[in-house]
């Protein structure tokens, strides 16, 4: 999915307040900290609460491996004023029928100033830019406003809703859809690509 440019642990896209990274094993207590909060897991598909810290162990070799061999692409969150410190994740997986999917949490302390969107727009741009990618897919539980919000001003387009798989959440929940492709993103990046 992404090419040698991402594979190598040293790649990083700096925004204006943020530097999004490769994850590292000295990020495992700020993930089961921040992920681990009732708020940020139950959004998830995929995190338990609580969060195990031999979970986060497996997450990052995981991450890390896929990020390597180009299978993804999951970055950590710092701000620039602390490099070295984790606010959250983003990062792009294989999603249904092969169509990558948009993934992320940020952690509560830093919820509300836009920096989940600004790191999402650096990840989507990466996706489309970098890797020649055709279509990206994302989905956000019903009631997460906080998400969709993210996803529309990426400007991904609402594309229904369905019942997605939650495993640590013990079932299937109700989601809203999203999709966003190639002349789309094209013709978002547009007024911002003019502004400049």
């Amino acid at each position: 999915m992404f090419p040698d440019l991402t594979r190598d642990d040293v790649f990083r896209i700096e925004t204006r307040r943020l530097w999004l990274r490769w994850p590292r094993a000295r990020d495992a207590e700020a993930i089961t900290r921040l992920a681990g909060e009732r708020e940020v897991a139950e959004m998830t598909a995929r995190i338990p609460h609580p969060l195990p810290r031999a979970e986060v162990d497996a997450f990052l070799l995981d991450v890390r491996a896929r990020n390597s061999d180009g299978a993804g692409l999951t970055l950590a969150l710092s701000r620039r004023a602390d490099p070295a410190g984790l606010i959250g994740i983003v990062g792009l997986f294989e999603g249904t029928e092969g169509v990558p999917e948009l993934g992320y949490w940020l952690g509560r302390p830093y919820w509300g100033a836009g920096l989940m969107s600004e790191a999402a727009r650096a990840v989507v741009e990466a996706f489309f830019a970098y890797a020649g990618g055709e279509v990206l897919q994302a989905s956000a539980r019903v009631e997460n406003a906080a998400s969709q919000r993210v996803l529309a001003s990426c400007g991904f387009q609402h594309a229904g809703r369905a019942r997605k798989a939650f495993p640590a959440r013990g079932g299937d929940l109700a989601v809203d859809l999203y999709r966003l492709d190639r002349a789309r993103w094209r013709n978002w990046q547009m007024p911002s690509a003019q502004a400049a």
